[in-house]
């Protein structure tokens, strides 16, 4: 369970971890507010996502291998989930990629 938004964001959230630069985010949504056949846009998260997902006994890679995005995100909770509702218009999917920039 989840869509594509999702997934793209429990693959980002892996690939980030480790990182040492935990000022990195990621949300992907879809602008019609449905991804997939479920309540949620999409999910956002941070280069620490995973570290916090292994501190409260989420294994993250295990609901990606099994496309259950949803359910991670949904269990993770900490405000991941992006649920809009229906917005009554789809122009596209949007993926945002922030950095805070280094301190002077």
């Amino acid at each position: 369970t989840g869509g594509r938004n999702q997934e793209l964001a429990l693959a980002a959230a892996i690939a980030l971890h480790g990182h040492t630069d935990a000022d990195i985010w990621l949300a992907a949504l879809a602008t019609d507010g449905e991804d997939g056949p479920n309540d949620a846009a999409g999910a956002i998260i941070n280069a620490g996502t995973v570290a916090t997902a292994r501190q409260k006994a989420i294994d993250p890679v295990q609901y990606l291998v099994a496309h259950d995005s949803y359910h991670f995100f949904e269990r993770y909770g900490e405000g991941s989930h992006l649920k809009p509702g229906s917005t009554g218009t789809n122009v596209n999917d949007i993926t945002i990629i922030l950095k805070a920039p280094e301190p002077s």
